[in-house]
């Protein structure tokens, strides 16, 4: 295959105007309680861009009419799905994962109940599932959870790029993945004693909760608070806790702190963990 180069001049991004910005922020906040600041402009340009051009919109405010409660609900989630995935990836800020495997052989009694409550494509839920089977082979559960529904449809497939892998533990990359032949060539994917005790569904945590098959010893609820304003980290936190029994863990964030919310129950046992003491 020969490659060309095109010297032609690319099409510029539709501009959104303030008052456009300003109602994808207040419908965003409105939908998944993420707050959108100024200065967010050029990611919502460069996200929803291509959505503009597919419907030949030329404008912002013509394409925004196609939202919400009376709009596409295609389009609607679509947009959601878009604007609020982040990044994730295999054993995501380290010394969670040790703590882990510290405290969960300490912890199980029947099965160890683990939520990882915003587990975009998986990668959180793995991590989690490889440490577990590790210390307590066959005593765990793991629920992800997600607001998009497309990464959680990824998450269920647990197909990922061979690179995706580098952050891995060999010796928990060796012993729970594997590698894929012809079709998945350049493909890995979490074995099946992995795959048999982690389920994936959709839940937004600014809303009503659906039944997650009971209260959980631990829940990772890491990298997303950053996204809430203050009342919001307060409600979304409230709702958590009572899906974690007396005595669990909640983790959040290295990045993220819940000092200064008023939230009573919780008492901090190191930077970014914290213990449920009572509600």
């Amino acid at each position: 295959m020969t490659a060309t180069l095109d010297f032609g001049i690319s099409e510029q991004l539709v501009q959104i105007r303030p008052r456009e910005f300003e109602w994808i922020t207040g419908f965003l906040r409105s939908v998944s309680g993420i707050e959108l600041r100024p200065g967010k402009e050029s990611l919502v340009m460069g996200r929803l861009d291509r959505r503009l051009r597919h419907h030949q919109c030329r404008s912002y405010g013509e394409y925004f009419r196609m939202l919400g409660p009376q709009g596409d609900v295609g389009e609607t989630r679509l947009v959601i799905d878009l604007l609020t995935t982040n990044e994730t990836y295999f054993f995501r800020e380290p010394k969670h994962f040790e703590l882990l495997e510290r405290l969960a052989p300490e912890m199980v009694e029947t099965d160890l109940r683990v939520w990882s409550a915003a587990s975009s494509t998986g990668e959180e839920a793995y991590s989690l599932a490889m440490v577990l089977q590790s210390v307590i082979p066959d005593r765990w559960q793991i629920v992800g959870t997600d607001l998009s529904r497309r990464v959680v449809e990824q998450a269920r497939r647990g197909l990922y790029p061979l690179d995706a892998a580098q952050h891995i533990p060999v010796h928990l990359r060796s012993q729970f993945c594997l590698r894929g032949r012809d079709e998945f060539d350049g493909l890995f994917t979490p074995g099946p004693e992995l795959r048999a005790r982690v389920t994936f569904t959709s839940a937004n945590l600014t809303r009503m909760l659906p039944d997650l098959g009971g209260t959980f010893d631990i829940v990772f609820l890491r990298n997303v608070l950053i996204y809430f304003a203050s009342e919001t980290k307060v409600e979304v936190i409230k709702r958590i806790m009572g899906a974690i029994r007396p005595g669990g863990l909640l983790f959040v964030g290295h990045a993220e702190t819940l000092s200064g919310l008023q939230i009573d129950g919780l008492r901090a046992v190191q930077p970014s963990v914290y213990r449920v003491t009572g509600r």
